[in-house]
């Protein structure tokens, strides 16, 4: 049976310094309240996995949580760029910071052959871009059956992935509905797993086009009611837009973000 522990234990024995951590969410149950604890416990040296890193990214980033981002697209949604990685990238700061860029496309197929204990992916992609020059994650292989020169992109098993979802039972059993990423993929990928959840039952009632997560792959379960915050929990809280929009003046400067870092590390 999972454990079902608060969020502080949760990260403290799931999460551990110099991790590869993908927390993800398509703008809908981003896990922000695991990102802050993840802070708060002045994790170093993580290698961050995410399709589209926004803000908790940001955060993590400028808290100095980060070495390396391996990402497919990455802003603040409806705004503009995220300053902190930005400044981290530009100018080594708190930390200088590696990328890895990917297509929306590979990087899902990364997250896919990991979670099908498969060693890569094969898919039409990266042609005529130069991306596969500068990560060893991706290679042109050519068809045994066609000769067609197709892409070939490693499996990503994070050592943790860290997703918020609406339920989940006494048991474990997680249940995510609305708009999904690939939360499920990510979970199955790693070794690890953290799911915080708005609610927890006795029992899953099966939603319209719900994914449910097994609790054999589920290593934590937190009860933390908005814990996707800022963003949305469909069913729960809508999306805070003028956190996003305020973020971008707080994340500009150094001495404001220094401010909401003292903040959040005060709670």
């Amino acid at each position: 049976m999972t454990d079902i522990v608060s969020l502080p234990q949760a990260v403290r024995e799931t999460v551990y310094d110099g991790d590869t951590v993908a927390l993800e969410g398509f703008t809908h149950l981003i896990p922000f309240a695991a990102g802050h604890e993840i802070i708060r416990q002045g994790l170093r040296d993580l290698t961050l996995v995410r399709m589209t890193p926004d803000l908790i990214y940001d955060q993590l980033i400028g808290a100095g949580c980060a070495r390396k981002l391996v990402f497919s697209w990455g802003g603040n949604p409806g705004v503009g760029s995220l300053h902190r990685f930005r400044d981290a990238v530009e100018r080594g700061w708190p930390a200088p910071l590696d990328i890895e860029e990917h297509s929306h496309a590979g990087l899902t197929n990364r997250y896919v052959a990991g979670a099908s204990g498969l060693p890569f992916k094969v898919m039409r992609g990266y042609a005529g871009t130069d991306l596969p020059a500068h990560t060893t994650n991706v290679e042109t292989i050519s068809c045994p059956f066609t000769g067609e020169q197709l892409a070939a992109v490693r499996a990503i098993n994070p050592d943790v992935a860290v997703v918020h979802a609406q339920q989940a039972d006494t048991r474990g059993n997680v249940q995510l509905w609305g708009i999904t990423g690939v939360q499920n993929e990510a979970v199955l990928a790693a070794r690890r797993s953290l799911v915080t959840v708005e609610e927890i039952v006795d029992t899953l009632e099966l939603m319209p086009g719900a994914k449910v997560i097994p609790s054999a792959a589920v290593s934590k379960v937190a009860h933390v009611p908005g814990g996707a915050q800022p963003s949305y929990a469909l069913g729960y809280y809508d999306r805070d837009n003028r956190a996003y929009e305020d973020w971008d003046s707080i994340s500009r400067d150094r001495g404001r973000f220094s401010n909401w870092l003292a903040g959040l590390e005060a709670v």
